[in-house]
């Protein structure tokens, strides 16, 4: 019922750290881009400001459709408590239950699965730099 909130503030938390390091890092990016000699010359390479986009689409995307699924089930509606499970203090605690385990569960499966991702990408960009070094040299 309320498993999607979990996620939900994960993404909220992802987001905020997301702006926060994209302004970091166009900060730091200003000088260089400046200079189009060092800016040519620098290697690519993706920035933890990208990865944390890909678990935003991740976590946004699911969250979107959890929002539909639930309101399409009648579990999530449009009026105070906006939760069908709010209703009593029997449903409550289940909700809650839900929460602290299909909730959190979802939420670190879907951060693992981006970890992989990023552990993934890692390696072939270094196969990628090590393969163009070699044909440099």
């Amino acid at each position: 019922m309320a498993c999607v909130l979990i996620p939900a503030a994960e993404a909220v938390v992802v987001t905020a750290a997301y702006v926060v390091l994209k302004k970091r890092e166009q900060k730091l990016e200003a000088p260089k881009l400046a200079d189009s000699k060092t800016a040519l010359s620098e290697e690519p390479k993706i920035t933890w400001s990208k990865r944390l986009s890909w678990l935003l689409s991740m976590l946004w995307g699911g969250v979107l459709l959890l929002v539909f699924e639930h309101f399409w089930h009648g579990e999530i509606v449009a009026f105070p408590p906006f939760l069908s499970a709010m209703a009593s203090p029997d449903d409550t605690a289940e909700m809650l239950h839900e929460m602290s385990t299909v909730g959190v569960s979802m939420a670190v499966c879907v951060t693992a699965v981006w970890g992989v991702a990023c552990a993934f990408v890692d390696a072939k960009v270094k196969r990628i730099k090590k393969a163009l070094k070699k044909q440099a040299a």
